[in-house]
């Protein structure tokens, strides 16, 4: 598609992308900015529900930005240090990947943006008229949501050519992508709002299908009365039952050992250790992975403030916007939820972890000719949230089983998609557990059969909540209201 073509009307959206929805904490804090004004609030109130749940996401954000930029490059440095050619599994490696993609098809970025805008107004309309499509939840995690737009597009393009840079593969694209927002957002409410005691949200990220099963395996598999936070430890290893104790030793060994791995040699290079200081190496592994229960606890602090102010808001929308609707927001709003006080989170990255290092070995092993590397994103943010909602349904054994196998499907299930997609050739795929699943599906299904696959995968995945209306028909549309 010319880039002449592109309307003003597309030059405002990606204005207000890029500087509203693009930013979380502006988009949630605007979301909630209405939501009072609909609820006919003083406007002093308005403006402090504004204000507190952007300072909460940015919290949240101070949290997770730390725990992304600082472990990371330790987790990357591994494929450079060993010089092993690979993919990075990662939602940031993945978004680059399809970049470099699409220039050298030359085709213009912008077209993501114009797929990402299609996908959006159809979940509104979708959970506008929720009376005929049971749908009850808006897909509001903006920066996930560009990072799924790219990927999806580029699937979808060098599946079918004759939708390939042009406006019906931007509107299949858009309406496949909206349909998947929707409806497995829509799949995590009720696993969400038990979690969280009724905060009145849903999780709207990058793993909102293994959520839905993970809730309903867990149980099977699990005792929810031997979860994390009823573990005790014997002797002296009881101390390990604060959470600020088990997360900064875990680490500790976890991070310390890979940077060990790497080396005092390798890091100063990189400029992240500087022995020129003179400081101890092993003082800097300390400090390093130290910040790991620090990130962990400043994350945590974020969640409370600005969820209760998004839920409490977002009944305005709710009641005279987008009737019965509820937010999609971040997975990590989970983590303040956790009973374990965190333990599961951290249980669930290990678990996670310890899987995908499993996969890498076989890949290793049986001589694949793909490679795999571990992205922080999806090893932590996927397997810390599955541990969160296994150990919720089905305890520490549910936690451990699911976040294990969850890093063993990531790896496999990235290796796959990334030769699928050719995004193996620039280096970085999706890597997010529905990604590395059901996306993974979509892609070979575009490619077998064409255009049908997108008709027949979007029909069936709208065809999900009218199942769920029918077990819950009395209750539905008042299940998920956030709790007095």
């Amino acid at each position: 598609m010319d880039q002449t073509l592109i309307t003003p009307l597309l030059e405002i959206w990606k204005g207000f992308f890029n500087n509203i929805m693009a930013e979380p904490a502006l988009f949630i804090g605007l979301v909630s900015l209405v939501g009072y004004i609909l609820l006919r609030r003083p406007a002093h109130e308005c403006f402090a529900g504004f204000i507190k749940t952007v300072v909460g996401f940015y919290i949240l954000l101070v949290g997770s930005g730390g725990l992304v930029n600082n472990f990371r490059p330790i987790l990357a440095g591994l494929a450079e240090r060993f010089q092993i050619k690979a993919a990075v599994i990662d939602p940031y490696f993945g978004w680059n990947a399809v970049t470099a993609a699409f220039t050298k098809a030359g085709w213009t970025t912008s077209l993501i943006m114009m797929a990402l805008l299609i996908a959006f107004l159809w979940n509104i309309i979708l959970v506008a008229f929720s009376r005929f499509t049971k749908v009850r939840t808006l897909f509001l995690t903006g920066h996930v949501m560009i990072q799924q737009a790219n990927t999806s597009l580029w699937m979808i393009f060098i599946a079918i050519p004759a939708l390939q840079n042009n406006v019906w593969g931007i509107v299949a694209c858009g309406i496949m992508l909206g349909t998947y927002w929707a409806v497995f957002s829509n799949l995590t409410l009720e696993p969400t709002q038990e979690l969280t005691e009724g905060a009145g949200f849903a999780v709207g990220h990058q793993q909102m299908g293994a959520i839905w099963v993970a809730s309903k395996l867990a149980p099977k598999i699990g005792n929810r009365e031997k979860s994390v936070e009823h573990l005790k430890l014997p002797g002296f290893l009881n101390v390990f039952n604060d959470n600020v104790v088990a997360a900064s030793t875990l680490m500790l060994v976890f991070f310390g050992t890979i940077l060990f791995i790497l080396g005092p040699e390798y890091l100063a290079s990189k400029k992240f250790y500087n022995p020129a200081s003179g400081e101890w190496f092993l003082k800097y592994v300390f400090k390093t992975t130290i910040h790991f229960a620090v990130y962990l606890f400043i994350l945590q602090s974020g969640v409370r403030m600005f969820v209760a102010e998004l839920a409490t808001s977002f009944q305005g929308i709710s009641e005279r916007l987008l009737k019965g609707s509820l937010p999609a927001i971040d997975c990590a709003a989970t983590y303040g939820f956790d009973k374990a006080g965190g333990n599961s989170v951290l249980f669930g990255f290990v678990c996670g972890a310890i899987g995908q290092f499993v996969a890498i070995m076989g890949l290793l092993v049986f001589h694949s000719p793909i490679m795999i590397i571990t992205g922080f994103v999806p090893v932590f943010f996927d397997n810390a949230t599955l541990g969160v909602f296994a150990n919720r349904f089905g305890g520490l054994r549910a936690l451990v089983i699911i976040c294990f196998s969850c890093g063993i499907l990531q790896v496999l299930g990235g290796a796959l998609a990334a030769s699928l997609t050719g995004l193996y050739e620039f280096g970085g795929y999706h890597g997010n557990i529905d990604w590395d699943t059901l996306w993974t599906f979509n892609a070979w299904a575009f490619q077998t059969f064409g255009l049908p696959a997108i008709v027949v995968l979007t029909l069936a995945m709208l065809a999900i909540p009218q199942f769920q209306y029918r077990r819950s028909r009395d209750t539905y549309f008042t299940h998920g209201q956030p709790a007095e």
